[in-house]
């Protein structure tokens, strides 16, 4: 990485996923890293990091070449009040909440920034995130470069146009939350039958661990290794019959498309 100082507004868990990518592979040290949160127990927490702590949102842009701005979407009007008149148009600014678009930040400063709208995901916490980036047509390929490693250090990175990064938010965003969700139906029936919950929990997550291998590996398509799966006659046509009567992947489909269009309105 290069020498720019990277600010975080917001020090969260995507945060301090990030920080942790960028200290943990020592691609900048943890003093170039500027941090401001209202919360004073987060902020002392990076602090602890070594991160360089301030005490407001304008201090912290006026300093950043770089300024991530790590809150949610209902923050983001206040807190791009609060930069504007720190904010040069050379500075970069980095969104990573849903809905959160580049032009509506650039409209919230008033400033034609190079930008860089990001759907990460809170497995980026153990390094094993997945990132969507879209750059903005003014921005530097060293600048963006700078932007797409702070994710690509945690995880898988991809790079979309604009016009995908709401309808991204249900595939990567928000899905680690149907994961969950399905692993505790799948927990709450093994207990039902006398199972004991955290061996259900261990070999539910290796299961999902192998079936992610197997999807990214085997170079066989999900309709493929499903077949492979389900003998003929067999326990797990039973399963997914049940599944598909009661049109489980339609309702995962129709949860999706709700998830990007509460995007589209965060972004108005």
């Amino acid at each position: 990485m290069s020498n720019k100082r990277i600010g975080f507004i917001g020090a969260g868990n995507m945060a301090t996923a990030i920080v942790n990518g960028i200290i943990g592979n020592k691609a900048k040290a943890a003093q170039d890293i500027s941090v401001f949160d209202l919360d004073s127990a987060k902020l002392a927490l990076m602090a602890e990091k070594g991160t360089d702590t301030v005490s407001s949102c304008s201090e912290l842009a006026a300093k950043s070449d770089i300024i991530v701005l790590a809150v949610k979407p209902q923050n983001y009007d206040e807190v791009l009040s609060d930069i504007k008149d720190a904010v040069t148009e050379d500075k970069v600014i980095v969104t990573i909440a849903a809905g959160i678009s580049i032009e509506y930040i650039r409209k919230g400063l008033g400033k034609n920034c190079p930008a860089v709208r990001v759907m990460p995901n809170t497995p980026l916490l153990l390094g094993k995130g997945a990132s969507a980036l879209c750059r903005s047509e003014n921005i530097s390929d060293d600048d963006f470069k700078e932007v797409y490693d702070m994710f690509a250090l945690s995880g898988e990175a991809v790079i979309l146009p604009e016009s995908q990064m709401n309808a991204i938010i249900a595939v990567n965003g928000s899905s680690p939350a149907y994961v969950y969700l399905f692993a505790k139906s799948m927990v709450d029936y093994a207990v039902s039958v006398g199972i004991d919950r955290d061996t259900a929990l261990s070999l539910i997550c290796k299961t999902f661990e192998g079936s992610a291998e197997m999807l990214r590996s085997s170079g066989d398509t999900p309709e493929t290794l499903i077949e492979k799966v389900s003998s003929k006659g067999g326990t797990t046509i039973e399963a997914l019959k049940v599944l598909n009567e009661r049109e489980v992947p339609k309702a995962i489909i129709d949860a999706m498309a709700a998830c990007t269009a509460r995007a589209e309105e965060l972004g108005k």
